[in-house]
């Protein structure tokens, strides 16, 4: 019985060892990264950036998978159930981790259960911009003329339930304003600019050239504090609203149970993609400020969201449907 025991020790011992043996030399096949939106949306865009480095770096393919729907969510799911083993990868955006929960009644994953965070690589603020027409040069006037006209004034959002529509319902309760909300699945910016809607507030990405070019007047960024992106504008918090952020955010996570080894190697990767010079221009063109948090970085962040969006969501009354 002692030497069965001896050997079942010795067999445990050394099935470990292959074990980290596997994980130190992961990945070892194609890796796969899942993606809530379409083809050339801002999550999509950024999650090859990074697909392309790590395909460098590793020597295996590393492909992107789109699967949109529901913001996100349907992907999260998918990464939910997923083996954990560092071969399927979620790059998420914020509102799928973070606004989504308080949002839908039920979803197919716990966003804070159901996943390892990995990194939250990129930070993009939102801007807020202005018809020409309108009367307004600072926030501070945009609010102002709300106050004069309560429900009179209009802003534009991607969506509902959006980072951009969670951030104005939050700027509205603190600044005590009616402003209505017109979500847009299109064409937010013709109708801006053309008049039709007073307001936007759309992720810098979008809004950065338009108001570079003129064609809006851009008021107030949505980040903590001012990004070196956007030349001139004051954020939201300097314009009377201490502490106020609320930015969209690009982060990568594996399922639950995925090896400490791997998610440590593959977070070393992102560290490497945002502190690379060439790679920090080329994010600064889009908009984008790299930031590489820790795992347990990124964990506390999603905890904290949640509980910041849900106290909107429920505040403000919005609902998926509206």
């Amino acid at each position: 019985m002692k030497a069965r025991i001896g050997m079942i020790a010795v067999l445990w011992i050394l099935l470990s060892a292959f074990g980290a043996l596997a994980q130190t030399n992961y990945p070892e096949k194609p890796v796969r990264i899942i993606v809530g939106f379409t083809p050339g949306s801002a999550t999509d865009i950024t999650a090859r950036i990074f697909a392309q480095k790590f395909n460098d770096a590793w020597n295996v393919p590393v492909t992107v998978e789109n699967i949109p729907g529901s913001g996100g969510s349907v992907a999260a799911e998918r990464l939910a159930r997923a083996a954990p083993d560092g071969y399927t990868l979620m790059w998420g955006a914020n509102g799928a981790l973070t606004i989504n929960p308080s949002l839908h009644g039920r979803l197919g994953y716990d966003p804070v259960s159901d996943f390892a965070p990995i990194s939250l690589a990129l930070t993009m603020p939102s801007i807020i911009a202005v018809n020409n027409d309108v009367p307004a040069h600072t926030l501070a006037d945009l609010l102002a003329l709300a106050r004069a006209q309560p429900g009179k004034l209009s802003y534009a959002t991607p969506g509902v339930g959006t980072p951009q529509h969670v951030a104005g319902e939050l700027l509205k309760m603190l600044a005590g304003v009616d402003i209505v909300h017109v979500p847009y699945r299109g064409a937010v910016l013709t109708d801006v600019i053309g008049g039709r809607v007073t307001a936007t507030l759309q992720n810098a990405g979008a809004l950065l050239p338009i108001v570079r070019d003129g064609k809006l007047r851009g008021l107030a960024v949505t980040s903590l504090q001012r990004s070196p992106n956007i030349e001139g504008l004051p954020t939201v918090a300097e314009s009377g609203f201490p502490g106020f952020e609320a930015t969209s955010w690009f982060a990568l996570l594996a399922p639950t149970g995925t090896p400490t080894a791997v998610i440590e190697k593959v977070h070393r990767e992102v560290v490497n993609v945002v502190a690379d010079a060439d790679m920090r221009a080329r994010f600064a063109q889009l908009g984008l400020d790299p930031v590489g948090t820790a795992p347990g970085e990124l964990g506390a962040v999603i905890k904290t969201d949640i509980a910041k969006w849900a106290g909107v969501i429920t505040s403000a009354g919005i609902k998926p449907g509206e």
